[in-house]
């Protein structure tokens, strides 16, 4: 078995889902017990859920979803609860208060002011409270004493309506997007994203073992997976013909002696299936340094005043992939397969890992960490500070695009993939073509972007390009997360015997003096019809 073939062989045997189950999946669903449901916590044997409507908390039976009994609400408007395991915590957004509540007769024994105007979501972290904000897009550790804002993160999109806490991570739930999202309370990162179970999650709660939500519009109460054997979950199927054309004009006083077109070969993956493929015939199928597969096209005498096509078809089905990364689950670097460590760790002209300057920097940014992980997701937050998309001209490398601090998409990877070296991430570049805008459309820009080896979860997308978004979750969906738009064709390491520092295409010639070339390559996306 090749190198190449052996490492998909372990990336298909650690990442191929063999149950349906995956985090955020629905496992049960009761009705809620009112019409107008906002909190929602868990006691260690009962759900509790708030109903601003009915001015009451109601006490449910997780297993059946009936009423044990009701309680009064504190407040006027009751919004998220908590426990804190004796009392009950409820924060009122009309009169912004949050008020310590004795489960047994809803006698309030505790009151204390609510750090923001729009308090919404509530939980407790064994210590103390945190409190969302549905208006600022915040979320507030509080000082119990008084309510202030000791610690504050950004929301993940748009608004926070439910929180909960695990043990480790925060999960908040968001109305505007539909997701459910896992939050690093210590960075405020969002760490995994997921479908919320209905189109306007209100309360989230955590009993030991998975999540609970509360749907407002749905009003239903369903219990979901926090974890499970899926390491990714795929979705939103395409069925499309990609056809890449490469295009050379000559011009001049002589001829173009010899051209070779190279593309590269998409393959299977798990998000995408290559139902057909087809190149010229007189192409030959040869495999790079880095075991990347391409037809090579040649062709001989073009004479001066005329042009040549070379063309790849494809059909392909592509979905859409979202990764579960946890990171406790990411090992070591000592986790990481010794072959994957010595070919994608690997220096190369673009890198120059081995400069100073790069050295002391990836030193800077591991310090002594040694989960992969981590590590790349430091190094993909400095990159996505550091630089600003902008088309210089070439592909510089990633020393001096770091202090330039701009670049394109391939500076970007190139500066990425040279950190997580030399910090002993192995990395590498995929490039693909990319569906712009309608079903039917043509790219001719493209795009490449980085993928770090994780143990237990194999090649993950970590596009730093998309580093210097403002909202984490915005963040968080260049991690491991990736739309059906793409046809990946490229995975390289670096310069490439036929497709040198290029994805997807490349071409090489001997020509006449005198004569000039001209190449136009484009990939035009149709949908295939059942």
């Amino acid at each position: 078995m090749s190198f190449r073939s052996s490492i998909i062989a372990v990336a298909v045997a650690t990442l191929s889902p063999l149950h349906a189950s995956h985090t955020g999946q629905v496992m049960q669903s009761h009705p809620a017990p009112g019409k107008f449901v906002t909190g929602l916590t868990f006691d260690g044997a009962n759900l509790w859920i708030a109903d601003y409507k009915a001015d009451k908390l109601f006490q449910v039976n997780p297993k059946t979803g009936r009423t044990v009994r009701a309680i009064p609400s504190p407040g006027f408007w009751p919004m998220g609860l908590a426990f804190d395991g004796t009392h009950l915590w409820n924060v009122d957004k009309e009169q912004r208060m949050i008020f310590r509540i004795d489960p047994k007769d809803g006698t309030v024994v505790k009151t204390i002011e609510a750090p923001s105007r729009h308090p919404e979501g509530l939980c407790w972290d064994g210590r103390t409270l945190w409190v969302g904000d549905d208006k600022t897009n915040k979320i507030m550790r509080i000082d119990l004493s008084d309510g202030t804002a000791v610690k504050i993160l950004t929301s993940p999109a748009q608004s926070c309506n439910g929180l909960c806490f695990d043990g480790t991570y925060l999960w908040s739930a968001d109305r505007t997007t539909d997701e459910i999202y896992m939050i690093d309370p210590d960075s405020g990162e969002v760490l995994i994203l997921c479908d919320a179970p209905g189109p306007y999650p209100r309360g989230l709660a955590f009993d030991g073992t998975h999540l609970w939500s509360v749907d407002y519009q749905k009003d239903t109460l369903s219990r979901l997976r926090r974890t499970g054997d899926d390491t990714y979950r795929l979705m939103d199927t395409r069925r499309a013909r990609i056809t890449a054309t490469h295009e050379t004009r000559v011009y001049g006083q002589g001829q173009v002696k010899e051209l070779n077109v190279f593309f590269a070969l998409p393959e299977d993956l798990p998000q995408q299936k290559v139902l057909s493929r087809k190149v010229p015939d007189e192409h030959a199928i040869k495999q790079d340094r880095w075991g990347q597969s391409v037809a090579a096209i040649h062709t001989e005498a073009i004479p001066s005043e005329s042009t040549v096509q070379s063309v790849m078809e494809v059909e392909a089905e592509i979905s859409a992939i979202r990764y579960f990364i946890f990171p406790d689950r990411c090992g070591t670097l000592d986790d990481i397969p010794q072959a994957i460590r010595d070919r994608y760790c690997a220096d190369g002209t673009k890198y120059q890992m081995q400069a100073p300057s790069m050295v002391k920097l990836a030193r800077e940014l591991a310090g002594d960490e040694t989960n992969p992980y981590t590590i790349a997701r430091r190094i993909f937050n400095y990159v996505g500070k550091k630089l600003t998309y902008k088309l210089e001209g070439g592909w510089n490398t990633a020393p001096v695009v770091l202090r330039r601090g701009t670049g394109s998409c391939s500076e970007y990877s190139f500066c990425f993939i040279a950190l997580c070296r030399a910090a002993g991430v192995p990395a590498r570049y995929v490039g693909a073509y990319v569906v712009r805008g309608d079903d039917a459309s043509l790219d001719d820009v493209f795009h490449r972007w980085p993928e770090v080896y994780l143990p237990n979860y194999g090649w993950v997308r970590m596009d730093a390009q998309a580093g210097d978004k403002t909202k984490p979750r915005d963040k968080a969906m260049a991690i491991g997360n990736l739309a059906n738009r793409y046809l990946i064709t490229t995975q390289g390491g670096g310069d490439s015997e036929y497709l040198g520092w290029y994805y997807n295409h490349h071409e090489t010639y001997q020509m006449d003096p005198k004569v000039k070339v001209h190449f136009d390559v484009f990939a035009e996306w149709e949908p295939l019809r059942d």
